[in-house]
């Protein structure tokens, strides 16, 4: 249970603050020895995630069902797609590198320095159209391997074309449910969700998901008052710093 609550704690962080929750739980089961841990405990830890991304922009959800904002649902769909591409192409290749734990430091490494970067980005207040959804959905796409940060990269791409802060998070998280959806539903048609890893039962799993719901929320809320401020690239350095001690201490 302890370790299983340890993982939930750094999905719910590592998902929505700029640092990877990929590449975190890649490090975090290699250093507590659940390696094995299977798909449930991953699936459960999403689970979580997803429900604090929809308690969290609820009112924003109310309104696009009951206004009927299609188009903002076309851009979330359409960002959608680089990333369906990029997985169902290469997918042999990013399981593989999951058991990479030098290559997680490394990726990570590159999340910092383009988190430095964004220091030195101009602010605005754009809308996001259909051409940046698309650049964002690019970033989201490169997210796929572990290490590299989905919110990073995404939240960088939209800070690249002036947009909105609060704008650009709220379209950043959206933009992940119907990813984080179809992956559930991948996870549970590949049949080995329903298998017992570890001798994790559903107590373990529906603690964990709870816990990274409740850490996750808190997180969201954090990351928006960083893109609020002029802090956001600080998660740049943690990065950086992070994927050397990996590369430098990983087996």
């Amino acid at each position: 249970m302890l370790k299983v609550l340890i993982l939930a704690v750094l999905q719910g962080v590592a998902e929505f603050l700029p640092i990877s929750s990929s590449g975190h739980l890649v490090i975090g089961r290699d250093f507590l020895g659940l390696e094995d841990a299977g798909m449930r405990l991953d699936l459960m830890l999403h689970v979580g995630t997803l429900v604090s991304i929809f308690a969290f922009y609820r009112r924003t959800i109310v309104r696009i069902l009951v206004n009927f904002e299609w188009l903002y649902v076309l851009k979330i769909l359409a960002s959608a797609v680089p990333a369906v591409i990029v997985y169902f192409c290469f997918h042999d290749f990013v399981d593989g590198l999951f058991s990479n734990t030098r290559m997680v430091g490394a990726l990570l490494m590159f999340t910092g320095a383009v988190l430095v970067g964004t220091r030195y980005l101009p602010r605005g207040t754009k809308d996001i159209g259909f051409g940046r959804a698309l650049l964002m959905g690019l970033g989201q796409a490169l997210a796929i391997l572990p290490g590299v940060s989905r919110s990073g990269m995404t939240l960088a791409s939209a800070r690249s074309g002036q947009t909105d802060p609060e704008k650009a998070a709220e379209f950043s998280f959206l933009m992940s449910a119907p990813l984080i959806l179809g992956g559930m539903l991948l996870d549970l048609l590949k049949g080995d969700v329903a298998t017992e890893a570890c001798g994790l039962g559903w107590t373990e799993l529906l603690t964990g998901a709870a816990v990274a719901a409740v850490v996750g929320y808190a997180a969201l809320a954090l990351l928006v008052k960083a893109l609020k401020g002029k802090w956001f690239w600080l998660f740049g350095p943690y990065c950086l710093a992070t994927g050397l001690g990996v590369l430098v201490f990983a087996k």
